[in-house]
């Protein structure tokens, strides 16, 4: 290969690279950060409704029909917040992506809760002793849902596929390569090593999500204020080892004045 050809191969690669990156490059609704989100919605939402009913499969669902409802409740109107949002924002065609359902694992040792791509969430009966009522879980699931509509978990399955395939193979990654894209998935999620339990997001998606799920749940009906306390109970149970809520979050001090920083704007949707 002559050195001409060699530079107009390169060329063209990164002309398709950059081309690429504009077209997946997707505003995150509120902050208005701009993430790199690759992997069709389709497919992430095949893949998280199979690892989903894995989970539940697997796991205890708790038999307290008062919890459940109560979860069922608040997550359904934190998702509700969640749609009227995207629609006001001109993103209805979004809402198609999800199929909201929210299950209580019945698990006491485990203080967690997730959203997974396409709106699958479950909530696991150790948190509810720090949430007390239905602002505290609207807190929890406001943040999780957050996620879910920021498109973190796209993100960061795109983060992977770029590190492992790069972007010009990707297209044919997803359609010929079902089985290494489904072990991303897993590997972005850690849903296949520890049933239910996501991979921690980074310490960006978090603080993104506090403060998205501020606006959520206030828009839900929830004073976003009980968000301080909620999470100084779960500070102050950290100890040695803190519950898988907080693995990669912002610390404690910084977290709570984001918080407070972010309270003015989630304020001006809280109708009572």
């Amino acid at each position: 290969m002559t050195r001409s050809s060699a530079f107009y191969r390169i060329g063209r690669v990164l002309i398709i690279l950059f081309i690429f990156l504009v077209i997946a490059c997707t505003s995150v609704p509120i902050t208005n950060r701009q993430s790199f989100q690759f992997v069709p919605d389709s497919e992430l939402n095949s893949m998280s409704l199979t690892e989903y009913r894995k989970v539940l499969n697997e796991s205890k669902l708790s038999t307290n029909t008062a919890e459940v409802a109560r979860v069922r409740r608040v997550g359904n109107r934190i998702a509700a917040a969640a749609e009227k949002f995207l629609k006001e924002e001109g993103l209805a065609g979004e809402i198609r992506n999800y199929r909201w359902e929210f299950n209580l694992i019945e698990d006491d040792k485990t203080a967690n809760a997730w959203v997974m791509p396409g709106g699958k969430a479950a909530v696991y009966t150790g948190i509810l002793k720090y949430t007390q009522d239905d602002a505290g879980l609207a807190v929890v699931l406001g943040h999780e849902v957050a996620h879910a509509i920021a498109g973190h978990g796209n993100e960061r399955m795109s983060q992977g596929l770029m590190a492992q395939m790069g972007a010009v193979a990707l297209s044919a990654a997803l359609s010929s390569q079902p089985a290494a894209t489904q072990n991303l998935f897993m590997q972005a999620y850690g849903a296949g090593a520890n049933v239910g339990l996501l991979l921690p997001y980074s310490r960006l998606h978090e603080s993104e999500a506090d403060r998205i799920g501020l606006v959520l749940m206030a828009r839900a009906g929830y004073d976003p204020r009980t968000a301080v306390p909620f999470w100084n109970r779960m500070n102050a149970s950290g100890g040695a080892r803190p519950p898988e809520l907080l693995s990669t979050h912002p610390a404690p001090g910084s977290r709570i004045a984001a918080i407070n920083k972010a309270l003015p704007e989630a304020m001006r949707y809280y109708k009572p």
